[in-house]
């Protein structure tokens, strides 16, 4: 019998190449707002990115649907080699940093204009929190320059402990009850977010003391990746403090507030009563497609770097965005991330649109989900 063709992976072509674009040059787009308005005065300039971000974007997600294509596994090393794909995640930051340090010289010269102030927030804090998925994605790679490049990224919401808890804790712990970035069955955001934000800075903190002490070292050494990116923020605000005045930091506290609860909003929606079970030898099973929700819509993926594929990610934390892929086994979300998360901040909707996700996804036995302990699903778990 003749040996069957070796499929030929340089033929294979990403057709969202350019469309990448999107993720790589979204504060870019957020900064010409902003230099329009500090031409014109006119307010509307500060609120187009927060329409786009919560209007827009889960209107086109809804209109152009879902791509559940796959890159062939034969081209994934070629598509993972091409330096077009990191080079637009590099991209990111200098926008983003343009971006920064404009908002800021504005919102000391509007110092005291409530909307102006706001629009700002909801402008500089929401690229700032977009920015925290750059340097997730940062983050997980191996090159010294993109780790050390996602610890520049987190700077301006003084949320550097992410690069630490969410690579060494929360990829270790991910659904389980000890996990404080994995959200559970009946528990809402707004009780989330606090236990989410604290448990990730104490969880940082014992990883790196714990690493730390291997070495013969202390918690406060400056090797402590925790205290680097902290670092980075108190240089990065004292040095815009120093040059446009006091009258900033309020306005430094409330973008940074804006934008690493943004994170947290996705990290809620990733994972939402999702559990892992045990093997037969009684330890933690593997973490698989099925302890992620996944999306595959197109307009939010692009505006992401794919972060939607997230069951894949955690699959293959190494793998690159634009190789991650569909699996048919991972629970889906009924649109992008854009939509989910006004859905989150209403908890009344949220649980009406998810519960009964997360209980078909067990086939109806809530045992098997993360519950959170006094919710009305507790007495049915038992």
């Amino acid at each position: 019998m003749p040996a069957l063709p070796v499929p030929d992976a340089s033929a294979w072509r990403d057709r969202k190449r350019y469309a990448w674009l999107l993720s790589a040059l979204f504060p870019g787009l957020v900064l010409l707002n902003l230099l329009r308005f500090s031409q014109s005065g006119a307010l509307f300039w500060l609120y187009l990115s927060p329409l786009i971000m919560y209007g827009l974007i889960p209107l086109l997600d809804h209109w152009l649907g879902e791509d559940r294509s796959n890159p062939p596994e034969e081209a994934v090393a070629l598509l993972e080699a091409d330096p077009w794909y990191r080079c637009l995640v590099a991209l990111f930051v200098p926008f983003q940093f343009l971006l920064f340090g404009l908002g800021c010289w504005l919102a000391v010269q509007h110092a005291g204009e409530l909307w102006v102030w706001l629009g700002l927030v909801l402008s500089v804090g929401g690229i700032n929190g977009v920015a925290i998925n750059t340097a997730h994605e940062l983050g997980h790679k191996h090159a010294a320059w993109e780790r050390w490049l996602a610890k520049l990224t987190l700077a301006p919401v003084a949320y550097g402990h992410f690069f630490v808890e969410h690579n060494r804790g929360h990829h270790r712990r991910v659904a389980t009850f000890e996990d404080p970035a994995s959200s559970r069955l009946g528990e809402s955001f707004w009780r989330f977010l606090p236990r989410t934000v604290l448990g990730s800075v104490r969880s940082s903190w014992q990883l790196e003391r714990s690493r730390l002490q291997g070495h013969g070292l202390g918690a406060w050494h400056w090797r402590n990746e925790n205290l680097q990116a902290w670092g980075m923020t108190v240089l990065l605000w004292g040095t815009l403090l120093t040059w446009l005045g006091a009258w900033l930091l309020p306005f430094l506290l409330l973008q940074a507030l804006y934008g690493f609860s943004l994170l947290e909003v996705v990290n809620y929606i990733e994972h939402y009563g999702l559990k892992r079970g045990l093997d037969a030898q009684g330890r933690l099973e593997r973490c698989r497609p099925a302890h992620s929700w996944n999306s595959n819509h197109v307009v939010s993926n692009l505006f992401l770097y794919q972060l939607q594929r997230h069951s894949d990610h955690h699959a293959h934390p190494a793998r690159r965005y634009q190789a991650l892929r569909h699996f048919d086994e991972a629970p889906q979300l009924p649109g992008g991330y854009a939509s989910m998360l006004l859905l989150a901040y209403v908890p009344a909707l949220w649980f009406r649109c998810m519960d009964a996700r997360v209980l078909a996804h067990y086939g109806g036995d809530v045992s098997l989900a993360n519950v959170q302990p006094g919710s009305r699903w507790t007495r049915e778990a038992l």
